[in-house]
């Protein structure tokens, strides 16, 4: 058992936080910048967010370090500094979980290298696996209660990761990987293999997050519980799809698509649910107040919502940074 597992046993259904990314541009984090670098620059503002995610109800919350690896850092010239801000990284988000009269647990975000592992990259496993070691490290360090791989998409990258993670830390380890309309990710998993591989070694929680589409997201969760009807499931997906309005990007899924789409996951057997690219505090605060039945879940038509949702590829490249080098969910 962890302490995902007791949180479970103790609340049923747990909520994870929103997006990070745009919180910290409406804060004054310029398009480009390193957030990993406001761990320790801007403190402040980052425990800000953490504490609006808390306030809204959230159970869990990531900490501010998906970039955090000494490949993307090395992007800002800071691969030096692996440690000291992924630390900082769990510091800033322990220092809004203990404000907080309830428990909520710091799951330390640890998101993809950005490099191809061998033969199609340079990277090796074993180099693979020493960045998430050193990454996870600090986050360890600095206080997480878990680890969090998130927006993965080759399952021997999330191998190395947990090899490395659990080579310097004994935390419990989650992995969420993002899925498009073929119902597989960019590198041609399924979400039938992505369960049965994690679950074979060890892995806590598994699940989907960020990804083309609510519907994606969804379907991807349904095959991987059909697949393993025990394994806890993770669903944090975006809130809709990025569209540009004028010079601004805007998501298309409201607080109340979020909410409905939060009581079709739990009803479908997911116990660990949030949301990623464009949610903001006031759609987990919906999400959270529907899932405890404290209003009515929203009448929203889902195919409806979908269609709305769903853009070209062509746009999606240019739009969705999730993995881009801000290393940041938006």
């Amino acid at each position: 058992m962890t302490v995902l597992h007791d949180l479970i046993d103790e609340r049923g259904v747990l909520l994870i936080d929103g997006a990070m990314g745009t919180e910290l541009f409406s804060r004054g984090l310029e398009s480009g910048g390193a957030p990993e670098l406001w761990n320790v620059d801007h403190p402040d503002r980052v425990t800000a967010v953490h504490t609006d995610y808390v306030n809204a109800g959230s159970d869990i919350i990531l900490t501010n370090s998906f970039g955090g690896t000494g490949f993307r850092l090395k992007l800002h010239q800071a691969d030096h500094r692996v440690i000291e801000l992924n630390e900082a990284a769990a510091n800033v988000a322990r220092a809004a979980t203990d404000a907080s009269d309830r428990r909520v647990l710091v799951a330390g975000s640890m998101g993809p290298t950005g490099e191809l592992l061998e033969p199609m990259g340079s990277m090796t496993m074993t180099t693979c696996a020493a960045a998430f070691a050193e990454q996870a490290k600090g986050l360890d360090a600095g206080g997480a209660d878990l680890l969090w791989l998130e927006t993965m998409s080759h399952l021997d990258e999330v191998t190395a990761a947990v090899e490395g993670a659990r080579s310097v830390s004994d935390l419990p380890i989650c992995a969420t990987l993002s899925y498009d309309t073929a119902g597989r990710t960019m590198m041609g998993v399924t979400g039938e293999e992505a369960v049965t591989r994690l679950a074979e070694i060890g892995v806590d929680a598994v699940g989907a997050n960020c990804g083309n589409n609510l519907a994606d997201t969804e379907a991807a969760l349904i095959e991987m519980r059909a697949t393993n009807p025990d394994i806890l499931l993770v669903s944090k997906a975006n809130a809709g799809m990025p569209q540009w309005v004028g010079a601004e990007l805007h998501y298309s899924g409201s607080p109340e698509v979020m909410a409905a789409h939060a009581v079709r996951q739990r009803d479908a057997g997911i116990q660990i649910i949030g949301a990623c690219c464009g949610s903001a505090p006031r759609h987990l605060a919906m999400m959270r107040q529907v899932l405890d039945g404290e209003i009515e879940v929203p009448d929203v038509d889902f195919e409806v919502a979908v269609k709305r949702s769903a853009i070209k590829p062509r746009e999606r490249r240019g739009a969705r940074r999730r993995g881009g080098p801000a290393g940041a969910s938006y």
